[in-house]
């Protein structure tokens, strides 16, 4: 699945790369389920369990925000997109701040584990997602599988 750009183009004809990258860190991102119910279940019992996944659920919805708005962007127009990226990001800003404000006095809610989990949980994927992202104007968005085989 990759996005045709001719030189001239003033706008994404295709699926977005930014979606493509998004949905597979989401996907990817399944790994790190277990882990964080641990670390929440470590730190806090039942409620840092709840804590922690709600923030997973946080971060997951950003990203796919993100990316939805930047790919709807660049197929409306190029000089779109660097607003939909600054809006965008202090859109998503002030909903993950609404959504932690929401349930910020709910007996469930643990706030340092919510936190920390919103912060590692971000970089993380962030960082873990580079390794799979292609660098290459021939491929925007992620790498070509057969680069990808030695990568897991």
């Amino acid at each position: 699945m990759t996005a045709t750009l001719n030189q001239h183009a003033d706008r994404l004809e295709g699926p977005s790369p930014a979606t493509e990258v998004a949905l597979d860190m989401a996907k990817r991102s399944a790994f790190l389920v277990p882990i964080v119910i641990l670390f929440g279940a470590l730190i806090g019992g039942t409620n840092g369990v709840l804590s922690v996944g709600y923030a997973v659920v946080i971060v997951v919805v950003n990203f796919v925000l993100a990316a939805f708005l930047i790919g709807r962007a660049a197929q409306i127009n190029f000089a779109l997109v660097f607003g939909a990226a600054l809006g965008g990001f202090a859109l998503r800003l002030g909903l993950i701040f609404g959504a932690v404000v929401a349930v910020a006095d709910q007996a469930w809610v643990q706030i340092v584990p919510l936190g920390i989990t919103l912060i590692v949980t971000h970089l993380g994927l962030l960082v873990w997602e580079i390794r799979y992202v292609s660098a290459s104007m021939a491929y925007p968005g992620l790498k070509p599988k057969e680069h990808r085989q030695g990568v897991h």
